[in-house]
């Protein structure tokens, strides 16, 4: 697998205050890299030193792409308030050198199209979101890095923003997102990292993790009778579960996993919206 990014020793610090301490991440091609933590456990300070806008105290950064073209979706990188929003993408548009046909592309896939000549003040925080995404995208991106994307949002501003993730990934823009939802992250996530005070706690593929820390290793039944009934997930229990299912009476099962809150949570004693 093509790794786009590596990240060896990084560290940096404000002050006294360590922010990162001996970050080592790989950042492959082509996939979506989430990076979950609490607020203050370092994900934005990361982000700045990756795109760039930040030196960091030690360690290193190796892109293995020359003129690697990054697209940033962050609250910092605001938009003009008081203009509309076509005109808040005309103005990167000369930049980046784009038609205004691509423009109009971007609005309709985040379903902007009606609203390209309201002020950007008067939106609502979900479409705000949207024009930000639209102008992180006005050029072909080989990465991307999306900062907290729906934090506050509405469900259905929710799915249509990662609906356009999904596509950026499809056509092969790397994501990297930072997000402390856990459901954001299973959904979208080929692999994760889980930050804690600046420093790494864990990453890899996220069900890979979940099923490492199932300790408990268990099934739970639900019955058609409402009864809820615990099974080890083991061979003992295959008479008793295949008996029940011969006479139909399981509605639901489920496996005992954890997901990545109480992973978080286990590892660190804190949740990962804290």
């Amino acid at each position: 697998m093509a790794a786009l990014i590596e990240v060896d020793k990084l560290s940096h610090s404000y002050g006294d205050k360590k922010i990162l301490n001996e970050i080592s991440l790989t950042i492959n091609k082509g996939k979506v890299i989430g990076l979950l933590g609490p607020s203050g456990a370092g994900k934005t300070t990361l982000v700045n030193i990756l795109t760039g806008q930040l030196k960091p105290k030690s360690g290193t950064v190796r892109i293995s792409e020359e003129n690697l073209v990054t697209g940033i979706m962050m609250d910092s990188f605001g938009l003009y308030e008081r203009l509309k929003v076509w005109v808040n993408l005309k103005k990167k548009k000369k930049i980046y050198k784009v038609s205004p046909a691509r423009i109009d592309m971007l609005l309709e896939r985040a379903e902007l199209q009606k609203a390209k000549k309201t002020v950007v003040g008067n939106l609502s925080k979900g479409m705000r979101n949207r024009v930000n995404f639209c102008r992180a995208l006005l050029k072909d991106m080989d990465i991307l890095y999306l900062d907290e994307p729906t934090s506050g949002l509405d469900p259905a501003t929710t799915d249509k923003i990662h609906e356009l993730i999904e596509e950026e990934k499809k056509a092969g823009t790397t994501i990297f997102l930072t997000t402390h939802n856990m459901h954001e992250a299973e959904k979208l996530c080929d692999s994760i990292i889980l930050l804690n005070e600046g420093s790494i706690i864990e990453q890899g593929v996220p069900k890979e993790i979940c099923m490492k820390y199932n300790s408990e290793n268990s099934i739970v039944l639900i019955l058609k009778s409402g009864e809820k009934r615990t099974l080890g997930n083991n061979r003992e229990s295959a008479d008793t579960l295949s008996e029940l299912m011969k006479k139909e009476q399981i509605a639901g099962i489920h496996s005992s996993e954890p997901d990545l809150e109480k992973v978080f949570l286990h590892l660190t004693g804190r949740k990962l919206n804290e």
